[in-house]
């Protein structure tokens, strides 16, 4: 998925600080649990959480994240209506209609 890869390096490029963006997840939505999407900053890292590196992005996932995004690619999609980031999770069992939560 190098649509999301090249715009992560762009906007990781010009934050100051930035080494990488911080993958979670939040109990909220009506189906569950969302995505959460932040900056890693390099003052800010956490020791605990798990790097990954690809296409040249360092994605640090939050430890309690791993287990509900284990196999989740990431996306960057735009459409007449919308540009962000969308996430592909095998292990998905169902969505809200408007997509902003899931269940596992």
């Amino acid at each position: 998925r190098w649509s999301a890869a090249e715009k992560v390096l762009g906007m990781v490029e010009a934050k100051d600080g930035a080494v990488g963006v911080r993958l979670g997840v939040k109990r909220r939505g009506c189906n569950g649990m969302s995505y959460v999407l932040n900056y890693a900053m390099e003052n800010e890292l956490d020791a605990k959480d798990i790097k990954v590196a690809d296409k040249g992005v360092e994605v640090y996932i939050e430890p309690g994240a791993m287990f509900h995004i284990v196999g989740t690619e990431m996306d960057w999609e735009e459409t007449a209506l919308s540009a962000e980031f969308t996430f592909h999770n095998p292990n998905e069992k169902g969505r809200c209609g408007c997509g902003e939560s899931f269940n596992i």
